[in-house]
């Protein structure tokens, strides 16, 4: 096979099958987007069914919706089966952030933010890797928090911690499929809903000019870098950071 033959087959998404989970919002939903713009089919699914059903009417008809609890184990089991192979799986999913300083952490909630972050992904990658295809990759999302935890970030730093072992792990242990993470950094998503509108647009504010790009990143920013890593073909078991500068300042 010619360069240029390895090129056309590996390098684009036109024909390919996404799966996207956590899709109908957010970095997840541009995921999807972009991915469709260059020729692929999506395949999102959410918790949420209306806006499973609102994000598929974005998606020029070149997508598929499912309603997926990612908590529970045999409904992701019985997803992935159902849908079918496919070439590339992204994991988006996750609720808002669970910060507090350690004295005020809800254990229990604490717990729930691993079901979700990280449970929920493993189960996802052990029923989804028997359907991806030759040259198919998995990309996973971690966080910034991992690597520069602030006070009161206790869960979400050990969560985006954990991501980038388990990211590291997988790509061992199911090449030739590739296994990489996006790490974003602050993000214009539901992430931060748990805070009222006018803390919102503070921290955004307030953290966009500290950073050297000057501002806050958007869902489409990061959702290039799940592109590139779905489509060079030679990244494994490596978090791509994409923070606006975070960790140099």
């Amino acid at each position: 096979m010619t360069q240029k033959q390895q090129i056309e087959n590996r390098g684009g998404l036109s024909e390919k099958r996404i799966v996207v989970l956590g899709g109908s919002s957010g970095i997840g939903l541009s995921v999807a987007q972009q991915a469709v713009a260059q020729g692929a089919t999506a395949i999102i699914a959410s918790s949420n069914a209306d806006r499973v059903k609102q994000a598929v009417a974005t998606l020029d008809g070149k997508a598929e919706g499912h309603a997926l609890d990612v908590s529970n184990e045999r409904d992701i089991q019985n997803f992935f089966q159902r849908i079918g192979d496919f070439d590339h799986l992204v994991f988006t999913a996750g609720d808002t952030l669970q910060l507090n300083v350690l004295e005020a952490t809800d254990l229990t909630k604490a717990r729930h933010a691993f079901e979700l972050r990280y449970w929920a992904a493993l189960a996802a990658v052990k029923y989804a890797s028997p359907h991806i295809r030759k040259d198919g990759s998995i990309v996973l999302t971690t966080g910034v928090a991992g690597r520069r935890p602030h006070k009161g970030w206790i869960v979400a730093a050990s969560v985006c911690g954990t991501i980038e072992a388990l990211t590291r792990a997988l790509a061992v242990e199911l090449a030739p499929i590739r296994v990489n993470a996006v790490s974003p950094g602050v993000v214009r998503t539901n992430l931060w809903q748990s805070m009222s509108a006018d803390e919102r647009e503070h921290l955004y504010e307030s953290v966009g000019k500290a950073l050297p790009v000057g501002r806050v990143g958007e869902p489409y920013d990061i959702a290039q870098a799940y592109l590139f890593l779905m489509q060079e073909g030679f990244s494994t078991g490596q978090t791509v950071v994409v923070d606006g500068g975070t960790v140099l300042v």
